[in-house]
Formats: C-alpha cells, sequence, structure tokens
C-alpha cells in the first residue's frame, strides 16, 4: 500500500486518478481548491482525504500539502495535476495573468514536491508525476502562456529526474490531448467535432484514460525522465 497524493484532485483528471490509486489499495489523499461539494463527494465515495488550499498561493500551499503529509504519514507517490488554463491573444495578457498561471502550473509543482523530498531521499524511493499537457509540447496559438506553463513543467521532470535518481526516485510527465474536462467545456460543439476529426483516433479522451497513464508512470520503476504522451496521437 502506497502513500498517495494527487494535487487537484476533486474533478477531471486529478480526480479520476485518485480513484485509480484508490482501486490499487493506496491510501490517497488530494488537494483542491474550490469544488468542495466535489471534494466531499469524493472523499465519501472513496476514502481518499481531502485537503483545502491554493495551489498558486506560497503559504497556503505548503500548508496544505503539508497537511496531507501528516494526516498519511508520508509520500510515496506526489501527482502535480493541479492546473489552470488562459485563453488569449498574447499582447493582451498582463502582469498578473503570468504571474497567476506561473504560480498555479509551476509554482505548485515546485512547491509540493520541495516538500515531500526529504523523505523520498532519506529512503532512496518514490515516484513523482507531473501533469504537463500536448500545448507544453507543441505549443497553441491563443494559448502561449498556457503553453509556456507546461513546457517548464517539461523542463523540470527532466532535469529533477537526472538530478533524484542516484535517490532511486523516478520523476515522469504525461502529455494529456484533448480530454473531456470542464477545463473544456467552453469549447463549442463545432471545437470539439474539429479536435476529434484531428485526433488520430478520432475522439476526445477520457480523464480515466489519462489516470492510466499516472498510474502506470507512478509504478515504472526503471522509467524516468520521459513525457508519455496521453493523446490519442494528436501531436504526432
Amino acid at each position: 500500500m502506497r502513500r498517495v497524493i494527487v494535487t487537484g484532485g476533486s474533478r477531471g483528471i486529478g480526480a479520476a486518478a485518485v480513484r485509480r490509486f484508490v482501486k490499487a489499495g493506496d491510501r490517497v489523499a488530494f488537494l483542491y481548491r474550490s469544488s468542495v461539494e466535489k471534494a466531499e463527494a469524493l472523499a465519501a465515495e472513496t476514502g481518499a482525504l481531502p485537503f483545502r488550499c491554493d495551489i498558486g498561493d506560497p503559504i497556503s500551499c505548503r500548508v496544505g500539502i503539508r497537511s496531507a503529509l501528516a494526516a498519511l504519514g508520508g509520500c510515496d507517490v506526489l501527482v502535480n495535476n493541479a492546473g489552470i488554463s488562459l485563453v488569449g491573444l498574447f499582447t493582451d495578457a498582463t502582469d498578473a495573468d503570468f504571474d497567476r498561471i506561473t504560480s498555479v502550473n509551476v509554482g505548485g509543482a515546485f512547491r509540493c514536491t520541495q516538500e515531500i523530498l526529504p523523505e523520498m531521499i532519506r529512503e532512496k524511493k518514490g515516484s513523482i508525476v507531473n501533469v504537463s499537457s500536448m500545448w507544453g509540447v507543441s505549443g497553441a496559438s491563443c494559448e502561449v502562456l498556457y503553453s509556456t506553463t507546461k513546457a517548464a513543467v517539461i523542463g523540470m521532470t527532466k532535469a529533477l529526474a537526472k538530478e533524484l535518481g542516484p535517490s532511486g526516485i523516478t520523476v515522469n510527465c504525461v502529455a494529456p490531448g484533448v480530454i473531456d474536462t470542464e477545463m473544456n467545456a467552453a469549447l463549442t460543439e463545432s471545437d470539439r467535432a474539429a479536435l476529434a476529426d484531428e485526433t488520430p483516433l478520432c475522439r476526445i479522451g477520457t480523464p480515466e484514460e489519462v489516470a492510466e497513464v499516472i498510474f502506470y508512470l507512478s509504478s515504472a520503476s526503471f522509467v524516468t525522465g520521459q513525457v508519455l504522451s496521453a493523446d490519442g496521437g494528436f501531436t504526432v
């Protein structure tokens, strides 16, 4: 039985990951910010422990991850899933937009990873799975800041894998494509159809399919520093 912490765990890919780890018999805690009812429902359904915090706020984030660590008695697997998007022209983006999306998408992974690492390094084992995006691989027009932060997550993954390898810790990354989550709920039906047409598998993915990739990466003991696309072939 592993001790697992999932950030952004109350809905979408995060919630699917919580369910997948619980199904495997792992003890799970998850962090969330605003979806109180969904967090409570997921906790009741799975037995996972919910902790409310703002990943983008340094103090709130560190308090949240430390609370989860204390409740589980440590962490064997960290899933850095929490993230926000921003759609719009690059020329319209503000300093506040840049600071917020960077603090959540990159800063959250940085802070949570820092908090869980001391024990992993002492025990010389552990797994970190970061959630990026296909746009972190290929870039997306009108999502420049989002693409930038998700590319940074990939860079963090590869560098940390080299740094932590001697301590027996694996660090990997999943890069989801178009997934049926609330983040993509604003897409029109025509947009969804167009994106499905561009995907070799001719459909949009599910959170559960991404969760399976996350679970695999958390368990693959000789895989590290890798970016595994779960995008139906979109970036091929």
